[in-house]
């Protein structure tokens, strides 16, 4: 007998165990943490799991056939168990549940059926798709399933929508973070009002919609296809709004997630690196941005000369002064509203467009698009219309008509639909050209119209010619230090000038930058650089302003000027110091800048009495905001920017002490995938140049980053890189001395409160301050990797190399000196200055 009960118990173990490896958990079955069940197929899995080096266990499945952790669905997502303890089993009502323990007897978690499921059979089943369903095997019937809960992830043939029959709104949650699959704030969902579309909201805030659907896409992803990875089938009835992206080829493991950053990205599994190329995403550029260019403007990005922003026809900027500025938040009212609704209206036809927010808009499906236009035009609150369907099989179809003001609306360079907004007869002339008298009489206005635009571009030509001749003759006013530039002043004022008729820059007289400074007073002049003397100005409607001058002795010449003027024009992002227009007049060359109330960021970190108003969020803030400003001149704008001269008093503060990245006199411009360049000319600021570029001169996106992980070191410590260490070293070296000893925790600055900061928070910003000053640039991260690294806690960080110039070195210093903008003047600390930098070859 006793032989007899261990055959039975051995055969027992091994049935349950044998149960819980198949694809399925029976009603009279229960799992332990440990124990996993996977699809037929072996694709996908479901038991306990943590995350990263966390304890906490979560309840959820993955792939099987991925080698990295991929996570597809959470069930207990705020609810994790501290422990191994957890166990799934049926309820006696027949819900699947997640209890904290065997003997649990208050689910964490459960499938939440309402009614009684009283099938004996009924069991939880994982399919190949990712899809855990309850349900009766004998009969087929389901009663629940993942797929109808999605969290973060939208894998293929997943329905994603709602259905007014069951109830069900399947819709995405972002994790709080990487490390957390809680609910986050992002949210991903299709919009119930109007014509279908699918929304991202950060909180309340709508980040981003997808646009309407057209028939074959959303008019908003220009890189949607079905012909090649995907078969999607949407669906929009009374009873039900869905969208559903199948794969043609089943091998093809991707996936949809949506982060915590309020990004949406699509993955593919590559089997041969074994990692996930991440191969769409949205939103990516700044027309995506909901309602970027306000009320009744459209966003436009196919001309990049240009601001972004334009008034939709027949309106006009509600407020002119700020579109001169580039900010058109306050968007567009209509020029000349009183004309509409009597008789004398027409179309003007927007091409490649995704249309305006559907939400509010009056839909007909049963009728062509020109029944459209004429209804429209019968509705004097009609302001515009367009095809519901346009790309359908059976060519256009339905109508969509908008009433009031229109949202978020932008052109593509291939993409999108026709759009059609109601203008009076003039307004339709200006936009399309087309008249009333027929071809002839619009082929001899244009000839006329070319005519008169050459006579007045001579006349215009003659008459900067002959004030440049008089102004080369004229003596400035005796409160202006002469500058010598004579040789190439008319091309930069040509080029100011068309950068001025574009609204890119504007030009200032210098009556009005004098009359601001007060003359150039002393009182003004808040620092000086390699450019020459910096002043604070005050314009007459108040607004404050920071004047470049450059000096006739300055470090930087024209080409730098011209330089800076090009690139700082182009560039808007709220890590980067804004350009609010330019002088070149009199022999002055000046560039006008918002007024950063708290200077520069050496003027905190290296005087003891302001370091130690920062405290750890204050500095971390700092950190991740220039991380943040250097990526979107790697990666983000319209042009890839190498800096080459980032140091602490290129790093403004505003007065809620945002960084933002100053000074591109030095900056290089590169275009298509170009991340290197090399130069005879070296320049810079000792103590922050990579060794690649100082003894070869050879210069990338990694020379930034190797610059920015010295800021982070002195950021965290307070003490400069290029001061003298234990005889020898400079910073860089004393911290990593201490670093390999295990004792780097004793250069955090004891100025900094430390119940502001926890510790290994701090020591992993040393760590990614490492990584980016390793001696070898491939070796360093990309500036994407950096930002990914500061926001996220739970990462395994990789182990960095030796970084490069550990050693104290005397330098040959050509115009480094500055008087800095501090008021102690402590040299090198400075608003923009720039240092040229002979280095001495090892």
């Amino acid at each position: 007998m006793k032989i007899f009960f261990i055959f039975f118990f051995v055969l027992f173990s091994f049935l349950v165990h044998s149960c819980l490896s198949n694809n399925m958990i029976m009603r009279t079955q229960s799992m332990r943490d440990g124990d996993v069940i996977f699809s037929q197929g072996k694709r996908f899995a479901f038991g306990f799991f943590s995350l990263g080096t966390s304890k906490l266990r979560y309840v959820g499945i993955w792939y099987a056939q991925v080698s990295e952790q991929t996570i597809v669905w959470v069930a207990n997502r705020d609810h994790p168990i501290n422990d191994t303890s957890g166990h799934i089993k049926f309820s006696s009502r027949g819900n699947l549940c997640v209890y904290g323990s065997v003997n649990g007897t208050e689910p964490i978690w459960s499938t939440d059926v309402l009614d009684t499921i009283s099938e004996p059979a009924l069991v939880a089943k994982l399919s190949d798709l990712g899809n855990l369903v309850l349900l009766d095997p004998v009969t087929g019937k389901s009663f629940w399933e993942s797929f109808n809960h999605p969290t973060n992830t939208l894998l293929p043939f997943m329905k994603f929508g709602y259905t007014r029959q069951d109830g069900v709104d399947r819709f995405m949650t972002s994790w709080r973070s990487p490390g957390d699959p809680g609910f986050g704030n992002v949210t991903f969902r299709i919009e119930r009002r109007g014509f279908p579309q699918m929304m991202m909201y950060k909180g309340t805030t709508l980040w981003w919609r997808t646009g309407s659907w057209t028939g074959q896409r959303w008019s908003g992803v220009p890189e949607m296809t079905n012909k090649f990875i995907f078969n999607i089938s949407f669906v929009n009835s009374p009873d039900e709004v869905s969208i559903t992206y199948g794969v043609l080829n089943p091998l093809v493991i991707t996936r949809m997630v949506l982060n915590e950053t309020g990004t949406l990205q699509r993955f593919t599994w590559n089997g041969k690196d074994k990692k996930w190329i991440g191969f769409w995403s949205a939103p990516e550029e700044k027309c995506d941005s909901y309602n970027h260019c306000g009320l009744n403007g459209y966003c436009d990005t196919t001309s990049p000369d240009k601001f972004e922003c334009s008034c939709l026809p027949g309106h006009e900027p509600k407020t002119p002064q700020a579109w001169n500025f580039r900010d058109a938040s306050d968007g567009c009212k209509r020029s000349n509203a009183a004309s509409l609704c009597n008789g004398r209206e027409g179309f003007a036809k927007l091409k490649r467009v995704k249309v305006p927010n559907t939400s509010g808009v009056s839909v007909d499906m049963n009728i062509t698009l020109k029944e459209c236009e004429k209804r429209c035009l019968r509705n004097c609150s009609c302001v515009a219309y367009a095809s519901a369907y346009h790309e359908s099989e059976d060519g256009a179809k339905g109508c969509l008509t908008w009433h009031g003001d229109m949202l978020d609306t932008r052109t593509y360079w291939s993409a999108g639909q026709d759009f059609y907004l109601r203008v009076d007869k003039a307004e339709l002339a200006r936009w399309n050209g087309s008249g009333s008298s027929g071809k002839r009489r619009l082929f001899l206005i244009l000839i006329s119209m070319i005519v008169v635009v050459m006579l007045l571009m001579i006349m215009l030509f003659c008459f900067i010619r002959k004030r440049r001749q008089a102004n080369r003759h004229k003596k400035p006013p005796s409160t202006f230090a002469p500058s010598s530039f004579d040789i190439e002043e008319p091309f930069v004022l040509e080029e100011l000038e068309d950068k001025s008729r574009k609204g890119e820059l504007p030009l200032f007289e210098l009556s009005t930058i004098a009359a601001a400074t007060n003359n150039f007073s002393f009182q003004h002049k808040l620092g000086a650089g390699g450019f020459g003397a910096v002043y604070k100005g005050v314009l007459e409607n108040g607004m404050e302003i920071a004047v470049k001058r450059l000096s006739k002795n300055s470090g930087q010449g024209m080409e730098e000027f011209k330089n800076e003027v090009k690139l700082i024009s182009k560039l808007q992002h709220r890590n980067l110091v804004r350009i609010l227009g330019c002088c070149v007049e009199s022999e002055e060359k000046m560039l006008i800048y918002e007024y950063l109330p708290n200077k520069s960021l050496d003027c905190f970190i290296f005087r003891e009495e302001h370091r130690a108003e920062l405290d750890w969020p204050k500095r971390m803030g700092i950190i991740r905001g220039i991380a943040r400003g250097i990526l979107y001149l790697h990666q983000d704008s319209r042009l890839r920017i190498i800096h080459r001269d980032l140091k602490a008093s290129n790093i403004l503060l505003d007065n809620e002490m945002i960084p933002k990245i100053a000074d591109f006199g030095m900056a290089r411009i590169f275009g298509g995938n170009q991340i290197e360049g090399s130069t005879n000319r070296v320049v810079g600021t000792y103590g922050y140049m990579s060794p690649e570029y100082a003894m070869d001169g050879h210069f990338s996106i990694k020379s930034d980053v190797y610059s920015f992980g010295v800021l982070i070191l002195e950021i965290i410590t307070g003490k400069k890189n290029s001061a003298i260490y234990n005889e020898n070293s400079n910073l860089v070296g004393h911290i990593w001395g201490l670093w390999q000893k295990g004792e780097a925790r004793e250069i955090i600055d004891t100025l900094m409160d430390a119940e502001s900061y926890e510790e290994s928070e701090v020591m992993k910003c040393i760590h990614i301050g490492f990584l980016c000053v390793q001696e070898r640039a491939s070796d360093r991260p990309d500036m994407s990797s950096v930002v990914f690294m500061l926001g996220h806690n739970a990462i395994d960080l990789p182990s960095p190399k030796h970084p490069a110039f550990t050693v104290g070195r005397k330098r040959n210093v050509k115009n480094g000196g500055s008087s800095g903008n501090c008021p102690s003047g402590e040299t090198g600390s400075s608003v923009n200055d720039v240092t040229l930098t002979d280095v001495q070859g090892r």
